[in-house]
């Protein structure tokens, strides 16, 4: 499969059920954070992503927030309250920070997806890493 194309395609990140990531035998999610798991606009996680951490971590999947935001404290202060790790200032399509918190958290690749909306930062920092892509479409405001 080309570097530029991601290995599933999905709506939402709701569309990632757990029971889909154990079938496929991924025990660590790292997901972008910007237009992946919230609108760029939110300041704190909304209950639809705070259940949907707490049921993949149910089912055994560990989550990582893998952002290029540079805005520490932001991140930290949005990932705390669903108790959830966060990486900022990933310089993806780089895949350093990715295959880092693969190390340090002692997964290997065969157990490892990159979630996010952008094939030009996301999908390619996952191809660079060695591991599989599944990306969302760009979050949107539900009116």
């Amino acid at each position: 499969m080309s570097i530029f194309c991601a290995d599933k395609k999905f709506e939402r990140f709701e569309d990632v059920t757990p029971e889909l990531l154990k079938k496929e035998g991924v025990k660590l999610l790292l997901c972008d954070l910007d237009n992946t798991l919230r609108l760029h606009s939110e300041k704190e996680p909304a209950e639809e992503l705070a259940m949907w951490i707490k049921d993949c971590k149910k089912a055994q999947v560990e989550i990582i927030v893998i952002s290029n935001n540079g805005r520490k404290k932001m991140m930290k202060k949005f990932c705390e309250p669903i108790d959830v790790p966060c990486v900022w200032w990933a310089k993806k399509p780089l895949s350093i920070k990715l295959t880092a918190a693969m190390a340090e958290y002692g997964f290997k690749p065969s157990e490892t997806v990159m979630l996010g909306d952008k094939w030009s930062t996301d999908v390619l920092a996952a191809k660079f890493a060695k591991i599989r892509a599944y990306q969302v479409e760009h979050r949107k405001k539900v009116v």
